[in-house]
């Protein structure tokens, strides 16, 4: 079936990101035998319940989030106004070359929040922040420690494209921050994840190499903060996504401490 072909397809590309990333097994959290017994012992229940935690007061049924419900209005009120003082933007001149301003993208309540250095030519042309080759990759990174791009959100330091994707210039940096910090604020995470040397400098206000900042966790503000290698870089350097994939694991261990 193409169904079945198409969801092999997906479970080998995961397993073959595990084992780049240098994981060599997983720990079953129950036997199958277990599981079988729990599953004739199990009366039917129309309310599901969520893995742990008190069972919800609601008739409905429970759903999996990153974090609790919260009303939408007002972190969508606030990136209204930031989109506003984006249109037609020309602070620097990256306005001159740019097809699309990337404004950023996914959950505007989310508990995880990634912050890149600039778009490249497929987010250009899209509109869309991390959706070309590095975009890939950040996905399969998102999903190894269960969760999903809808689940956090993604953007960069500069909204606009830089001409070859050449690094980021500090002053368009200085220009375009200022709407990386609103989103920050209008998001609240948790915990961000700076992917690479810019998106680390901007926020922590530090020269320091990214191989000296990753590994440790760091602060923005109140917010935790966590610095890694770039997607990007990892394309050019595979060896080091073990070291993208530790830096993830203490990202899951905070955000199940804020989440019981």
């Amino acid at each position: 079936m193409i169904g079945d072909e198409k969801l092999e397809k997906q479970i080998l590309e995961h397993l073959k990101l595990y084992r780049d990333l240098g994981v060599r097994w997983v720990r079953a959290s129950e036997k199958p035998k277990q599981k079988a017994a729990a599953r004739t012992q199990r009366r039917p229940d129309p309310v599901a319940r969520p893995v742990s935690g008190p069972v919800p007061k609601t008739t409905e049924p429970a759903k999996a989030e990153v974090r609790p419900a919260q009303p939408a209005a007002q972190p969508d009120k606030f990136f209204d106004a930031i989109r506003v003082d984006l249109t037609d933007c020309k602070r620097c001149k990256l306005w001159s070359t740019r097809k699309n301003i990337v404004f950023g993208s996914g959950n505007p309540h989310a508990d995880l929040m990634f912050v890149g250095e600039a778009p490249g030519a497929d987010e250009d042309e899209q509109g869309l922040p991390f959706v070309g080759r590095a975009g890939q990759l950040l996905t399969k990174i998102i999903e190894s420690v269960g969760l999903q791009r809808s689940d956090v959100f993604i953007c960069n330091i500069l909204k606009c494209r830089p001409p070859g994707n050449r690094n980021p210039e500090s002053e368009e940096i200085a220009a375009c921050e200022q709407f990386l910090f609103r989103q920050i604020e209008a998001v609240k995470p948790k915990i961000i994840c700076a992917l690479g040397t810019f998106g680390a400098q901007t926020l922590l206000r530090t020269t320091e190499p990214i191989g000296r900042l990753r590994g440790r966790m760091l602060e923005y503000r109140g917010v935790k903060l966590i610095a890694t290698y770039h997607p990007a870089y990892l394309l050019r350097n595979p060896m080091e996504k073990r070291k993208v994939w530790e830096d993830m694991l203490v990202i899951k261990k905070h955000l199940g401490s804020v989440h019981p």
